[in-house]
């Protein structure tokens, strides 16, 4: 039978991925929902390939253009965040791809695993936002969570197999973004072009800057917490320049098991879409004599500040990682605007920390005004220093 796939987030760099293995694999995969936040151009090209029964276009603006250019198909046009979240209610589809950007992916993964949906959790901000929240809700209605990260997509096919309670330590890799090796000295005068040159995967600029001042990977060790169970100590980060061992697992008898292959995120994408079978694809091949050398090296977290706040939040609890995630989206976004420096963005984050309202035990709508807090804090912070 095929597989009916939801993407949500269909024009990013992960939708899109998506959609290359759904051209490659006609006889096993079914598009039924296709989302996208203001991309209409090129989410009509995508429906118009692929007929999904549903799309969503959020810019409610967009939408009479949106419908009007699917007029003579039979895919059903809507339009809104909300409305994201709403047709989780009635699609058909089995498994939801969540390739939203940012806190945007909450509350339509929240309502995809209500309704018995499997999740290929692309949008790592879902599990770092509200991650005992999600953790209970797929407990409570036997939802598996296949990561689309690649590292979380490492560890994962590291521990199939394998019992939790041998697992002594994760150690997750990280290229070390654009300015590994640099010191605080050098990055005063970042410019966001240069930080959007990552030198091995090809990203959204939101990510892309995560990537860079190492937030990234903090939000994946938040998100390693509630994927497999694991406390914070016991995740370690690793910088691994050639991206090539996305991530390990070292167990308690001492040996480790490392995922490898080149840095391609349709490679997870695809083993998450098709697991727990594997599926031959046409993705290119590793040639080990073009790595002659894999090195390994320790974060620098006194240069790369936003690392240490992840732990940080992690340890404190409640709410703490969605004030971070809320603020460093609103930093991002105003380094890409020109409006602070590279430098000031984990400098803001840390000041939204410790004035945002902490909450030890947080229902959604805590994690919702806690969102809404911290973008508040950090938008008069920046006023302020712009």
């Amino acid at each position: 039978m095929k597989k009916k796939i939801a993407i949500l987030g269909s024009t990013g760099s992960i939708g899109t991925q998506a959609l290359e293995i759904a051209r490659e694999q006609p006889a096993l995969i079914e598009v039924e929902v296709l989302t996208a936040h203001s991309n209409a151009d090129l989410l009509i090209a995508q429906a118009k390939e692929f007929c999904p029964n549903y799309v969503v276009i959020a810019d409610e603006s967009k939408y009479a253009y949106v419908k009007n250019a699917l007029a003579d198909s039979d895919t059903k046009v809507f339009a809104g965040s909300n409305s994201i979240a709403e047709l989780m209610d009635i699609t058909t589809a089995d498994t939801v791809l969540t390739a939203m950007v940012g806190y945007s992916g909450l509350l339509p993964t929240i309502k995809a695993i209500e309704n018995n949906k499997r999740i290929a959790l692309a949008n790592k901000e879902t599990l770092v936002v509200a991650g005992e929240l999600i953790t209970e809700l797929c407990t409570k209605h036997r939802v598996e969570i296949i990561p689309v990260d690649s590292e979380h997509s490492a560890i994962f096919q590291c521990l199939t197999g394998e019992s939790y309670k041998s697992v002594e330590k994760l150690i997750l890799t990280a290229s070390g973004g654009p300015f590994r090796g640099k010191k605080r000295t050098d990055l005063t005068d970042v410019k966001k072009e240069q930080a959007l040159k990552h030198p091995n995967w090809s990203m959204g600029a939101k990510i892309t800057i995560d990537s860079a001042t190492l937030m990234n990977k903090g939000l994946e060790v938040i998100e390693a917490r509630w994927l497999f169970g694991i406390q914070p100590d016991d995740i370690d980060v690793i910088v691994h320049p050639q991206s090539i061992i996305h991530s390990m697992v070292q167990f308690t008898d001492g040996s480790i098991k490392a995922q490898m292959g080149l840095p391609d995120m349709k490679l997870p994408i695809h083993y998450a879409f098709f697991y727990p079978e594997r599926i031959k694809s046409s993705f290119p091949r590793m040639n080990f004599d073009a790595y002659p050398q894999l090195t390994f090296e320790k974060p620098d977290t006194d240069t790369f500040q936003n690392l240490s706040l992840a732990y940080e939040a992690l340890r404190k609890g409640g709410n703490m990682a969605c004030i971070l995630n809320a603020a460093n989206e609103i930093t991002v976004e105003a380094f890409l605007k020109d409006r602070i420096t590279f430098l000031q963005i984990a400098e803001i984050n840390a000041l939204i920390m410790q004035r945002a309202s902490y909450i030890a035990h947080p229902a959604l709508t805590d994690y919702i005004e806690s969102n809404t807090e911290a973008r508040e804090i950090a938008a008069d912070i920046i006023k302020n220093v712009s």
